[in-house]
């Protein structure tokens, strides 16, 4: 843990903060202070506030956007938007660094050709994940998928394996789907299927409707 990290996160501590701070997270795109502050319930100088403070900490990056479509004199000026930025923050007390193990671990895999054996590891983790009681959206926020709608197929803002998918794409991401389908098995969802479909910024895995023709 450092102490940069330490000071990102204890910027989340003020109740009001953290609540922008998770509206403009979840969209997956920019959003404006008045948007904000209608969203959280405060007023619109207090949400600016909040979104600045939230990028002098590096969580949120802002930029100027015209928000209609309105072009030429009389349209005004750009507002400012925001939208969540692209690091990662963790913090552990005592220290510790899961991290680069997991990244030594993922190499050996990688190395020794074992990924069939990691596929199935991973599907096994992901049945014990329905252990718990939730259905596939509640065991996918659990995990930090961050899941949502789009026209009938179930995406995720989040990659929870982001670090290592960028070290060891290949291996992390077949575990990663291999993890999602035992999920869905042990679920019984039966009306669904997880593939590989990549966007940028989200997560490698969606799950779609099957055909019910």
């Amino acid at each position: 843990m450092s102490s940069d990290d330490l000071g990102t996160v204890a910027a989340l501590h003020d109740p009001v903060r953290r609540a922008v701070y998770e509206y403009v997270a979840s969209l997956g795109r920019e959003a404006g202070r008045n948007e904000t502050a209608e969203a959280v319930g405060v007023q619109r100088t207090l949400a600016a506030f909040h979104l600045d403070k939230l990028v002098e900490a590096g969580l949120l990056e802002a930029g100027f956007k015209r928000l209609t479509d309105r072009t030429g004199p009389g349209s005004g000026r750009p507002a400012k938007v925001y939208r969540r930025a692209p690091g990662e923050w963790q913090v552990s007390i005592p220290a510790r660094d899961y991290r680069s193990m997991a990244s030594m671990l993922a190499e050996a895999v990688d190395r020794l050709g074992g990924e069939e054996i990691a596929d199935e590891v991973a599907r096994r983790a992901g049945a014990q994940l329905a252990e718990r009681g939730e259905d596939l959206d509640g065991a996918l926020r659990a995990r930090g998928y961050e899941p949502y709608e789009e026209d009938g197929v179930l995406r995720m803002r989040n990659c929870p394996f982001h670090v290592l998918s960028q070290e060891q794409p290949l291996l992390v991401c077949s575990m990663n789907l291999a993890l999602c389908r035992g999920l869905l098995e042990a679920l019984g969802e039966e009306a669904r299927t997880a593939r590989l479909d990549p966007r940028p910024g989200e997560c490698c895995v969606t799950f779609s409707k099957n055909n019910e023709d």
